[in-house]
């Protein structure tokens, strides 16, 4: 019995001192790009952490729990309007509200960025939950036409309530406290706190809903709470990865906030794998990496005597047709819904290294 329980310990204390060590290296990472990569670097940095935020969040509602959601864009727009409108001091508010004043009592209303956060995932959070009670009661596409609906609700309610937004002039002058330690930290917590959510019995009842919700609640699973569940929990980061998006940019207008940003999210979750939170990871990154990176194609080049003047619009067109091969060659995404391990790791390592042998 104890010769069983060994080397699960073992294989445990392994995985906890890599993961840790992974962290460490990345936090050394964060301290040497902070202190030497340019203004322009810095930021793909701080988008690659906020889009691995949402990507994470999304796919827990699309992927891990199978509902068919389209409502990112809504609730990152809740969660920027929500932090933005806290940070500026009242002396902000008055200049840039010059249409109509800002109603009282957020006139007089100023907090710290940490807290605008918090109170920018909650907030979505809450408006979540109320969305939840009417939504949940259709299924598949049904369910993706209310919630995308309910996306473009709010980019008109941000349009046409000025006292509130400020209309279709959004809210300027923000303050650019988004930095890599925000942006990597709430992006090392979000990813911590969905893999322990999913690998809890929360989480084996968000895939038993997603594998066939009928026979879920034949054994006894609450399929509305449950989805509820990922619902809101995935409402709260994409509404504080709103925040953090708004003060990056340090600028939001509603036309920020419209279905193309859905529609890249959903980009992503599906190059990654749907129903897997290291497939949104890597997507996240590779995607929002290469599409500053292919801004090269559309500048003036000079190779090897050949000069190209360089075509508008290409980098989207070498864009689409990545994603048309990695859609044909990895039709299940990059981890269909397989995770990361280290042991996977390092058996693949070890693999390898006998199959060189063996040659």
């Amino acid at each position: 019995m104890e010769s069983d329980k060994k080397p699960l310990s073992t294989t445990a204390a392994r995985d906890r001192i890599l993961t840790c060590t992974s962290v460490a290296l990345l936090l050394a990472f964060l301290y040497y790009a902070d202190n030497h990569f340019s203004e322009y670097n810095l930021r793909i940095l701080n988008n690659i952490a906020i889009f691995i935020v949402l990507a994470v969040s999304y796919n827990l509602i699309n992927g891990v729990t199978g509902q068919f959601s389209l409502e990112p864009n809504a609730f990152m727009a809740v969660g920027a309007y929500t932090s933005a409108i806290l940070t500026l001091s009242p002396e902000e508010k008055l200049r840039s509200f010059i249409i109509e004043p800002i109603v009282w009592p957020l006139s007089e209303i100023s907090l710290s960025f940490p807290v605008s956060l918090l109170a920018a995932g909650l907030v979505t959070a809450f408006v979540a939950l109320l969305m939840a009670i009417p939504v949940f009661r259709v299924r598949g596409d049904y369910l993706a036409i209310v919630t995308l609906g309910f996306g473009e609700v709010i980019q008109v309610v941000a349009n046409n309530l000025v006292p509130l937004t400020n209309g279709p002039l959004g809210i300027k002058g923000l303050q650019p406290y988004t930095n890599l330690w925000w942006s990597w930290g709430f992006c090392v917590f979000s990813v911590f706190c969905i893999v322990r959510l999913v690998n809890s019995s929360y989480g084996r009842s968000m895939k038993a809903v997603r594998e066939d919700e009928a026979a879920a609640e034949a054994m006894g699973i609450n399929a509305f709470r449950i989805k509820t569940l990922a619902f809101t929990f995935s409402a709260f980061f994409e509404g504080v990865a709103g925040g953090m998006l708004a003060h990056l940019i340090t600028t939001i207008s509603p036309s920020l906030f419209t279905f193309l940003l859905t529609f890249n999210l959903l980009i992503i979750i599906v190059i990654g794998g749907l129903g897997s939170t290291t497939g949104s990871i890597l997507a996240a990154a590779i995607i929002t990496w290469s599409g500053e990176w292919l801004r090269v194609v559309e500048e003036p080049l000079n190779i090897f005597g050949f000069s190209y003047e360089g075509i508008p619009g290409m980098r989207m067109v070498i864009f689409s047709m990545l994603l048309i091969l990695a859609m044909l060659f990895a039709p299940k995404g990059i981890m269909g819904r397989s995770e990361f391990r280290w042991k996977g790791l390092f058996d693949r390592v070890a693999a390898v290294c006998r199959s060189r042998r063996a040659g």
